[in-house]
């Protein structure tokens, strides 16, 4: 079998390069993920929430499943 630059679907290196950011950034801001969880949910309720959820939507409508 030879090497190839080509993955197929998706990208295993990016996926890996994500999970690893994603660990760091839990890692490095522990302490400060649930005040950030109670800051999203403000915003949700709040004036701007109207707006949080349409960038879901439009989030959600381009994931590919």
């Amino acid at each position: 079998m030879t090497k190839s630059n080509v993955e197929g679907e998706g990208s295993y290196k990016a996926t890996r390069r994500y999970d690893k950011k994603v660990g760091k950034f839990v890692h490095d801001r522990k302490s400060e993920i649930p005040r950030m969880a109670k800051d999203a949910e403000k915003a949700i309720e709040g004036p701007e929430g109207d707006e949080l959820r349409r960038a879901e939507e439009i989030g959600k409508s381009k994931a590919r499943h």
